[in-house]
């Protein structure tokens, strides 16, 4: 909508000034031009330092000025023409393009947009032709990652995640429902995930340490193209709904580490309690008291190490091993034995999805 504001602004002062007269987006491209034929043309001659100028600039054989937010300007205006009366329109000319701008506020329907392509409500094949209207681009690498607020504060915690992330042009916020904010975030093509998680951190150290708000970032995987965000969105929802059933004590889950958690959440739960019944046909879990328990919890930690577990547990290793044959002889299972161990762990972790109950997607 702006986009066509400004070229009807550029057409009309361009006959006024004999002038070529235009606005560019913050990547040098020109968005609206008096001279339709220059449209899509990257001038290469503005940079993020010269738009967070506040006054006019001149830059080759054009004088410029930028407009926006006045935190981050992420358009400016140029006139093909560097005397000093250039510099003199060059102002009035961004203030009228930029009550435009504000007017019809680009920003809000960019967020509007991220917010139906995140919940799946806008036809795919609109999401093009909605990004080219928005000047969105569409080809670069992004992320999507949920924070679910656990607890209250005096702060917005959506205002906290926006002040994290200034750059509007790159990054989205976006507010899903009372607990849950989506953060759309641009990254590198070779963004790791341990990068993605110290990303996650900041907001987690932020909203905790400063703000006292306890929360759970779910993280997707980096996707390229908007029309996959969806799924780095789906993706991370999934990664706090399993989080919040098998590492309740974590407060960053990224879906690439979910590993075995993934596929028991995603199996139905008849399925499951046959399972648990052809594990434990000798015994349940049930029968064990919590010192057992904590010793397999204590055993799968350390790889099924004997020596390691009975130094961690601060026992003799004789004392560990009678407890493995308690356990054997209750469960009919060796924990020394590898897949025995694996059957265990899955059926601990199917019991553990069944006593929570989750909602699933």
């Amino acid at each position: 909508m702006s986009n066509r504001l400004f070229q009807n602004i550029a057409h009309q002062t361009s006959e006024v000034l004999g002038k070529v007269v235009g606005v560019v987006d913050k990547s040098s491209t020109i968005i609206a031009c008096s001279d339709v034929s220059r449209m899509g043309e990257s001038l290469n001659l503005i940079n993020e330092n010269l738009m967070a100028t506040s006054e006019p600039f001149v830059v080759g054989a054009y004088t410029c000025k930028s407009f926006g937010d006045a935190s981050a300007p992420d358009r400016a205006v140029f006139i093909t023409s560097t005397d000093e009366s250039a510099k003199r329109d060059a102002e009035i000319l961004a203030v009228a393009m930029n009550s435009v701008y504000q007017n019809t506020d680009e920003k809000k329907d960019r967020l509007n947009f991220i917010k139906n392509v995140l919940l799946d409500n806008i036809l795919p094949g609109d999401i093009y032709l909605k990004a080219r209207e928005l000047s969105f681009n569409s080809d670069v690498t992004r992320v999507c990652m949920i924070v679910k607020v656990k607890s209250k504060s005096d702060v917005s915690p959506y205002d906290v995640i926006q002040a994290l992330f200034p750059d509007k042009s790159k990054d989205f916020v976006v507010s899903i429902n009372e607990t849950d904010i989506a953060l759309v975030k641009e990254i590198r093509e070779d963004t790791d995930t341990k990068s993605l998680e110290k990303l996650a951190a900041s907001v987690v150290d932020t909203l905790s340490g400063e703000y006292y708000t306890h929360c759970v970032v779910g993280v997707g995987t980096p996707v390229t193209g908007i029309r996959d965000l969806a799924r780095s969105f789906k993706e991370a929802q999934v990664s706090i709904e399993v989080g919040k059933v098998f590492d309740t004590e974590k407060s960053i889950v990224t879906y690439d580490h979910l590993g075995i958690a993934r596929l028991v959440y995603q199996l139905p739960t008849t399925l499951c309690e046959t399972f648990l019944k052809e594990v434990f046909k000798k015994g349940s879990v049930e029968s064990m008291d919590q010192e057992t328990l904590f010793t397999i919890q204590k055993f799968f930690e350390n790889s099924l190490n004997v020596s390691e577990t009975s130094r961690k547990l601060f026992v003799h290793r004789n004392t560990l091993v009678y407890r493995l044959e308690k356990i054997k002889k209750i469960t009919g299972l060796d924990l020394r034995e590898f897949e025995d161990a694996i059957v265990f762990k899955v059926a601990l972790m199917v019991k553990k999805y069944l006593m929570s109950n989750p909602v699933k997607f």
